[in-house]
């Protein structure tokens, strides 16, 4: 544990923060053997350089268990600035890996790997890290570390960071809330969230979370609002 947490700092202290969209779901170190699942996410953010200081991005994915401990899924995103309409933006490739059982150790411990590959153009994102969970009683607390290295036609190649935080109160599984905190390039935000589960029957099951994240720098996004379902069978 003391490993992981040290890389876990390392990763957030880098000085180069990744520019990209910071705010995003907060992921878990854990996948369940033989899972499939249909995710939707959605994300508006008030950005002062746009005429109508708004844009919006949504992702549509499609994963399943390819092993024990692992998971893949593919996503296809959508995005639009104001006063623009919608469009294709891009594609992603998503690798999950639970490194330990749950409550093996006194934390739980993931990685993560992304590849997103934006559409008509050579302009490619890979995203790699470390995940953490960890109990206290009825509360958990949950770590991304995330390297995110770009490259591309119209991108200069660079090595960047991002951190993502989220202490969750478990008081009930179809109520659970939060804060998250982010910090990117530019980018400090934290807010209030909510997340639920209902089960249905076997592994069938829906999840869902909502958040609002507002900047505490000059420099930073106004607000963030993030909403996501993930239906798993």
């Amino acid at each position: 544990m003391r490993l992981g947490l040290g890389l876990l700092f390392l990763l957030c202290s880098v000085p180069a923060w990744a520019d990209g969209r910071v705010v995003d779901k907060v992921y878990h170190p854990y996948v369940q053997p033989l899972e499939r699942e249909f995710e939707y996410r959605f994300a508006y953010q008030k950005q002062a350089e746009h005429p109508d200081n708004n844009a919006m991005a949504q992702k549509l994915g499609y994963g399943f268990s390819i092993a024990e401990r692992m998971a893949f899924e593919f996503y296809v995103i959508a995005d639009r600035v104001s006063p623009e309409d919608y469009k294709l933006s891009g594609y992603e490739l998503e690798l999950r890996w639970m490194l330990t059982e749950q409550g093996q150790y006194s934390a739980d411990w993931g990685m993560l790997f992304e590849l997103e590959r934006q559409n008509n153009s050579d302009n490619y994102e890979f995203t790699s890290g470390l995940l953490m969970e960890k109990e206290f009683g009825p509360t958990s607390l949950t770590l991304n570390g995330l390297l995110v290295y770009e490259w591309g036609q119209s991108l200069e190649s660079e090595l960047e960071t991002e951190f993502r935080l989220q202490y969750r109160y478990r008081w009930l599984p179809a109520v659970q809330p939060a804060i998250e905190f982010y910090a990117g390039e530019n980018y400090r935000g934290a807010g209030p969230s909510m997340m639920g589960v209902h089960k249905f029957s076997g592994l069938e099951q829906l999840k869902w979370e909502f958040a609002v994240i507002f900047a505490i720098d000059a420099s930073t996004v106004n607000n963030t609002l993030r909403f996501a379902l993930e239906y798993e069978f």
